[in-house]
């Protein structure tokens, strides 16, 4: 059996690059809707803050930065917005006094699940649109996807129903 030559190989690295850039595009607008659909003050920046600290608990700052892609201190930044509006809260760590985590208020977790749940009726509207054939392997797609960039699945968040 022959290999595909470099070139197709790397044709099809950015068809399919291409093609994730403007779903991309599409899954920002559609956040970005949701958020302020929702009312809620904050952006998509922090809304993944949020995200973050409800799918994997609370959290060190120097981790939650890290989980970002900022500094810690742009992290601290936004720490410092949402303690702000009661959507997270600074306490001390468990194992150290010393250490200070960042952890999902209630108030919080009741966000990202409005956020969600109005992105997810948006996504599924769209999902709906597609052809049964197209979206027949679009679930092992996606998941392998989300798994090569360390994403968690939707469904360990506390604020996510099951969907994949």
């Amino acid at each position: 059996m022959s290999r595909p030559s470099t070139t197709a190989a790397n044709t099809d690295v950015d068809a399919v690059t291409e093609a994730v850039l403007t779903a991309s595009r599409l899954l920002v607008a559609v956040s970005a809707r949701s958020i302020a659909a929702a009312g809620d003050l904050v952006t998509v920046p922090q809304f993944r803050l949020l995200v973050i600290l409800d799918s994997r608990g609370p959290m060190k700052h120097a981790l939650l930065a890290d989980l970002l892609g900022v500094t810690p201190s742009t992290a601290s930044r936004m720490v410092d917005r949402l303690v702000g509006i009661d959507l997270v809260a600074r306490q001390h760590s468990p194992s150290s006094r010393r250490e200070i985590v960042v952890e999902l208020t209630d108030e919080g977790a009741r966000v990202v699940r409005r956020v969600t749940n109005r992105r997810r009726r948006e996504i599924a509207d769209i999902v709906a649109k597609m052809p049964a054939q197209a979206r027949s392997g679009l679930v092992d797609v996606l998941t392998a996807f989300a798994n090569a960039g360390g994403e968690p699945s939707a469904s360990l968040s506390s604020g996510d129903m099951v969907w994949d």
